[in-house]
């Protein structure tokens, strides 16, 4: 799948294999556990994502929701389990080569190139999708001439759809918090993933922030087609957006259900969300 195609259509409109898709699992997690010495920090979690659906991931401080992220996007091989994406074994694949199959992540501390322009942030994006190598590049074949304009066109698209195409020439570094966290997005969807990872995605933001991320969200998945899995502490957030929640607490899964089953959960309020969530 394209997310944003170089005639800058923006798969307003999911396409038909899409919509016959959706439902499927994209991603299948079986048993996997992450040890790190005597350490385990995920402990035989199964858990899988439904093509086309907005999945969070919640949990206290030291759960193990970013080692779980991390062996989705291959910076970790479990020491157990298996991990499916796709129709592919992903559980040792390196990080280029799950991105290659179609995951992208952003991260909570953002990791934009300051001293790059918004434009030039997006164009990195989009690095593992360039086929024209060395020699096309030193010598500036009209192949990779034809390529550059490509990028250039898609990577102002995504700023587009970001509502980032007035600062596309300012530094990453110069744009407000909630841009920068908007132009993260963008590289990321520079890659043409299936599955995006959103690691606290509204951290640091104000609420009128947080809200423009929650439909910015909402908008790129049916927009573009996408399966989308967050980390998030912002219980609002995670109760307004997510289609579906998983919880972890010391490594291992509690819960799993939908906003309304996990909120009424009696192992997830001792656990994470505290009585008074009951009462909200």
């Amino acid at each position: 799948m394209s997310a944003v195609r170089a005639d800058g259509s923006n798969g307003s409109v999911a396409p038909p294999v899409m919509a016959e898709m959706k439902g499927k699992d994209l991603l299948v997690a079986e048993a996997v556990t992450m040890r790190f010495g005597g350490l385990v920090a995920v402990n035989s979690v199964d858990f899988n994502i439904p093509r086309g659906s907005i999945v969070s991931l919640i949990g206290p401080n030291g759960a193990g929701k970013t080692t779980f992220f991390n062996t989705i996007t291959g910076l970790y091989k479990p020491t157990s389990g298996r991990l499916l994406f796709d129709g592919h074994d992903i559980t040792k694949r390196s990080p280029s080569e799950v991105m290659e199959l179609g995951i992208a992540r952003t991260f909570q501390n953002i990791r934009l190139f300051a001293n790059m322009t918004a434009l030039e942030n997006v164009l990195v994006g989009q690095h593992c999708r360039m086929k024209s190598g060395v020699v096309a590049s030193v010598l500036r074949l009209q192949t990779m001439v034809k390529e550059e304009i490509s990028a250039r066109e898609k990577a102002l698209h995504l700023l587009k759809i970001v509502d980032l195409t007035a600062d596309s020439d300012e530094l990453a570094k110069n744009l407000p918090y909630g841009d920068q966290r908007r132009l993260e997005i963008a590289r990321a969807l520079g890659s043409d993933p299936k599955l995006l990872l959103l690691d606290e995605p509204t951290a640091g933001m104000n609420p009128n922030e947080t809200q423009d991320l929650i439909d910015f969200i909402r908008s790129i998945r049916d927009r573009l087609g996408l399966t989308i899995l967050l980390i998030e502490h912002d219980m609002k957030v995670v109760m307004d957006l997510s289609e579906r929640i998983t919880v972890l607490d010391y490594g291992t899964k509690i819960a799993e259900g939908s906003p309304a089953e996990v909120r009424a959960n009696p192992r997830v309020i001792e656990a994470y969300l505290g009585r008074a969530a009951t009462t909200q």
